[in-house]
C-alpha cells in the first residue's frame, strides 16, 4: 500500500480483544490512540476484506479513540472464511456488541465500499448511538449495483481483466455469474475454489484504483485473503446483502441529523458515482466531495486527502471551541 504524505503517522495498537460474538464467530477488535478521545469506528469493505494497519492512519491519534475490527469470517476473526451465521443483520448486531463490550456511548462511524453500506446500516437502525458518518465509495448494495459490477457495466471498461474473471466458469454457466461462482467457491474441490477466489479478488483489486498498482492487486490476489473475500461477498451478493431493495435510500430520513461526508471518486468502476449522488440527494444536509482525479480505493492520492480532512473536520464539529 502506498504511503502519502496527508496520512497520519503509523501507530499500534494498545488495546487487542478476542470477542465471542455467537458459539461459533470470534472477533478480532483493537484499538489504537487515545483512550480518552472522540470514538471512531472503522468499517472495512468486502464483506470479507479485513482491516490492515494502514487503516489507523486515516485518524489524528491524539484526538480520536481509533477502533477497528475484522468482520465475520475474515482477517483475524475466526473461523476463517465461514458463511454459517454471516450476514448483515449479524454485523450490525456486532458492532453493537463491541461499542458494549467498550463501554462506548456513542461514536462516529467511518467505511468505505461495503465499509459505507455497513456503517449506513448500522446507523440506520442505531441512530442514537452514532455522533456522524464518513462515507467513502458508497455502495447502496441493490441488485443493479452488484449487476453493474458482476454482470454488465465494469466489464465495459476492463474487457481484458473481464476475460481473466470469467475464465474459471464454464461457458454455459456464464448467464449467471453469481451463481456460477457460488457453486465454485463453495465446491469440496480446493483447487477450483481457490482459483475461483483470485480470479474474483483479482478482478476486484485490478478495478479499484485509476492507476494500475501492483501491490494493490498482489494484496487482493494472496490466497488467505482472496478465499475470505470472495466467498462472503459472493455468499452476500448472491442473497442481496440481506436488505430489502433501496433499504439505505428509503431509510435515509433517520439519519439525516447527523453530520455526514461523503468522499466519492468520479471515476470509481467498482462502486458508480451514481449511487453517492442519489445517496446525497436523499440527505440534503450531507456534503459530497466528488475527486475528479481518482477511482475506488481509499488509497488513491485525492481520496486520502478527503478522508483525512474529513475525519479533522468532523473533530471541529463534536468539539467546537
Amino acid at each position: 500500500m502506498m504511503q502519502h504524505d496527508a496520512l497520519y503517522p503509523p501507530t499500534e495498537p494498545y488495546a487487542q480483544h478476542s470477542l465471542q460474538v455467537d458459539h461459533q464467530h470470534s472477533l478480532h477488535v483493537e484499538e489504537c490512540g487515545n483512550p480518552d478521545g472522540v470514538p471512531i469506528l472503522f468499517l472495512h469493505g468486502g464483506p470479507g476484506g479485513g482491516y490492515a494497519a494502514a487503516h489507523r492512519q486515516f485518524f489524528n491519534p491524539n484526538e480520536y479513540r481509533i477502533v477497528l475490527f475484522d468482520q465475520r469470517g475474515c482477517g483475524k476473526s475466526r473461523p476463517h472464511a465461514c458463511l454459517t451465521n454471516n450476514t448483515t443483520a449479524h454485523l450490525i448486531e456486532d458492532i453493537e456488541k463491541i461499542r458494549r463490550h467498550l463501554n462506548i456511548d456513542k461514536w462516529a462511524l467511518f467505511g468505505g465500499s461495503w465499509g459505507s453500506t455497513l456503517a449506513l446500516l448500522y446507523a440506520q437502525s442505531y441512530p442514537e448511538r452514532v455522533l456522524g458518518l464518513i462515507l467513502r465509495g458508497i455502495f447502496l448494495c441493490r441488485q443493479q449495483d452488484v449487476e453493474w459490477f458482476y454482470h454488465q457495466g465494469a466489464d465495459r471498461f476492463y474487457p481484458d481483466y473481464w476475460q481473466d474473471f470469467i475464465a474459471p466458469v464454464a461457458e454455459n454457466k456464464r448467464d449467471n455469474l453469481l451463481e456460477a461462482y457460488h457453486q465454485l467457491l463453495t465446491s469440496e474441490d480446493e483447487v477450483a475454489r481457490m482459483r475461483a477466489a483470485e480470479a474474483w479478488s483479482v478482478w476486484e483489486g485490478r478495478t479499484s484504483t485509476l492507476k494500475a498498482d501492483p501491490d494493490l492487486v498482489n494484496h487482493f490476489g494472496d490466497p488467505f485473503h482472496a478465499l475470505a473475500m470472495a466467498r462472503i461477498e459472493c455468499h452476500y451478493f448472491q442473497h442481496h446483502a440481506f436488505i430489502e431493495d433501496n433499504q439505505i435510500i428509503k431509510d435515509a430520513h433517520i439519519i439525516q441529523h447527523l453530520p455526514i461526508t461523503i468522499v466519492q471518486g468520479r471515476y470509481d468502476m467498482v462502486c458508480p458515482i451514481n449511487q453517492a449522488m442519489e445517496l446525497a440527494q436523499s440527505l440534503p444536509d450531507a456534503q459530497l466531495n466528488i475527486c475528479d482525479h481518482a477511482g475506488h480505493s481509499a488509497y488513491e492520492p485525492e481520496i486520502i486527502q478527503a478522508l483525512v480532512d474529513a475525519t479533522d473536520n468532523l473533530l471541529t464539529i463534536l468539539n467546537p471551541l
